[in-house]
């Protein structure tokens, strides 16, 4: 099934929202996948055409990189790549991008790689190497590249570096994610230096990821205080990496000229994009809109995914029993790492069962509506990981499920 995400009348429905009214949008899914069995993953087409028009709106006119760990289904990447302003991929392992770039022109591989079989196989392959790029922080990199596939017997690779984007906070110490060793322009420079003399690579980008900006929600409900203290933050912390990151971009271009500059992502594209030294942004979980990102200040995605299970059981007059559901998100284990049940209303999981690999108890007032063989809709923290329990995605539009699109694991992929 090809996908037609600028269609008009696709793009009317979105506009209309139909989310807002959820006594209609998620009965709506259960009525398209009535035929179809769960444990099931459904995605709405007008919510993910509103999703991919709305990153366009924030990314003010720089190309957006769609992350494709928030994707996963390849389907969804082309139908996305085809919208004017989507430019390339950012995938998350070289095995993946090998296999992306013989369809996608346009591959940098967001984290270093030492997978010695993908590296031999990109040294080998003269229009791989053309399409891939490979991500570095450090010189050993290069040196491990080198041992596996000599410069002398391969083709030219590829090379961005990756600038380090969290923050040393005066008083709460580091803030952000552990990744590059490299802060300073004066590091980057050096890296940079060692790339442009060495033989069998050229240095085409520069990625710098703010995960504390982009990826934490600053406007948790019911807890202002917090929605302030994070704000007060992602500004600070947004300021200091906007003067950061411009010298390290700087000293980089006395070096070597860049094709790209990438940075930000879903929940930090307005603030990114307005940087001087940013020639484009990633987004990826933005386009499916998990629960994790219900809580932002500046954006709403819509629900596109969503997950269907089934009532199997009732052990208790309070409770009903789902087949499945343990999808619980990668991350530090907490709460807010368990999918979300959005339907029917006044649902929620036990406190001491949470989501369950084989079942999956919920208790609420809408359990006495509930019989065997109901369709439950829940909603997980994080985009992409879904399609890793699934072979293929079921498309719901203007009420009316499409053909199945398969999944990374639906092809026979599964990289992480």
């Amino acid at each position: 099934m090809t996908l037609d995400l600028a269609a008009p009348s696709l793009r009317a429905r979105g506009a209309d929202r139909p989310w807002s009214r959820p006594a209609e949008f998620w009965p709506g899914l259960t009525a398209a996948t009535a035929d179809l069995s769960a444990p099931l993953v459904a995605l709405s087409l007008e919510a993910l055409s509103a999703n991919a028009a709305d990153l366009l709106r924030r990314a003010g006119g720089l190309p957006i990189r769609i992350a494709s760990k928030s994707i996963r289904v390849r389907g969804v990447l082309d139908a996305v790549l085809a919208l004017p302003g989507y430019r390339g991929v950012l995938a998350y392992t070289l095995p993946e991008a090998l296999w992306l770039a013989e369809t996608v022109d346009d591959v940098v591989v967001g984290y270093p790689t030492v997978d010695r079989a993908a590296i031999a196989a990109l040294g080998s392959d003269a229009r791989a190497a053309s399409r891939i790029t490979l991500m570095i922080d450090s010189v050993e990199q290069l040196d491990l590249i080198d041992a596996i596939s000599p410069h002398r017997t391969r083709e030219s690779l590829r090379v961005c570096l990756d600038f380090d984007a969290s923050w040393d906070a005066p008083l709460l110490g580091h803030v952000g994610v552990l990744r590059s060793p490299v802060r300073t322009a004066e590091a980057l420079r050096a890296l940079a230096e060692q790339v442009a003399c060495r033989p069998g690579y050229q240095l085409v980008g520069v990625m710098s990821y703010e995960a504390q900006i982009a990826g934490v929600a600053n406007a948790p409900s019911g807890r202002p205080i917090l929605g302030a203290a994070l704000r007060a933050m992602q500004r600070a912390s947004s300021a200091e990496l906007r003067e950061r990151r411009a010298q390290a971009i700087a000293a980089v271009h006395q070096v070597s000229p860049l094709e790209f500059v990438n940075a930000g992502g879903t929940g930090s594209l307005e603030h990114t994009a307005a940087e001087a030294s940013v020639t484009e942004v990633t987004a990826g979980s933005g386009l499916f809109g998990p629960h994790l990102f219900d809580h932002y200040r500046e954006f709403t995605p819509a629900p596109a995914v969503a997950i269907a299970l089934d009532v199997v059981r009732r052990p208790r007059a309070d409770t009903v029993t789902l087949l499945g559901g343990g999808w619980s998100a990668s991350g530090a284990p907490g709460v807010d790492r368990l999918p979300q049940v959005v339907w029917p209303e006044r649902l929620r999981l036990s406190s001491r069962e949470g989501a369950g690999e084989v079942q999956t108890p919920v208790r609420g007032a809408a359990v006495s509506s509930l019989a065997l063989g109901d369709r439950v809709w829940l909603r997980h923290t994080k985009s992409g990981e879904p399609m890793e329990h699934v072979r293929e995605v079921v498309p719901v539009s203007a009420g009316v499920a499409g053909d199945p699109l398969a999944t990374y694991r639906g092809e026979g992929r599964s990289f992480l």
